[in-house]
């Protein structure tokens, strides 16, 4: 287990920094918010993102709401550089759903795949790069039952999503 910090190297990946900014206002209102910590699972090959309170530096849970923070908090945790980001937690309580798109990013050429294009293009919403880059996070208002299949996951509550701020088709992103 490899802990990474949002300027470091993550296999062949950097974690892109945070541009608050263009999180959507009505977002960063909600205390809903964790940082979180990369962990690279070898036995696995991949990086997990593992939620922490910004209040107490503890692990936090996408269940447990007093674990959870204000925007402004969780981005003064993340100025200590223990954390690799921010991240939003979805819950029965707010009108959200968050849609994951994984490995939907061709890695050579930057262009979104057809499959996620088709995805993205029908939400019409806010859709942000995801930590890696490699994936794409969309956030639609709207409940429906958790699910995942393939590179698609859906989540209304208990999970949360990474946030960047890198909006597609923003600043070059």
């Amino acid at each position: 287990m490899t802990l990474y910090t949002r300027e470091q190297k993550t296999t062949d990946k950097k974690i892109l920094p945070l541009k608050p900014e263009n999180i959507p206002d009505e977002l960063k209102v909600r205390p809903q918010w964790v940082v979180w910590k990369a962990v690279w699972r070898a036995e696995g090959k991949k990086l997990d993102k593992v939620p922490y309170s910004a209040e107490s530096g503890h692990k936090a849970s996408s269940t447990d709401l007093l674990t959870w923070s204000t925007f402004e908090n969780a981005c003064e945790a993340l100025e200590t550089g223990e954390y690799g980001g921010l991240g939003f937690v979805f819950s029965s309580g707010d009108p959200y759903t968050g849609i994951d798109l994984d490995d939907c990013i061709e890695q050579k050429t930057g262009e979104i795949k057809q499959w996620a294009m088709e995805i993205i293009q029908y939400f019409d919403s806010y859709t942000e790069l995801s930590a890696t880059g490699g994936g794409v996070h969309i956030i639609v208002k709207g409940e429906v039952p958790n699910r995942r299949k393939a590179e698609i996951e859906v989540y209304s509550s208990k999970r949360f999503f990474t946030m960047t701020g890198h909006v597609l088709g923003a600043g070059g992103d």
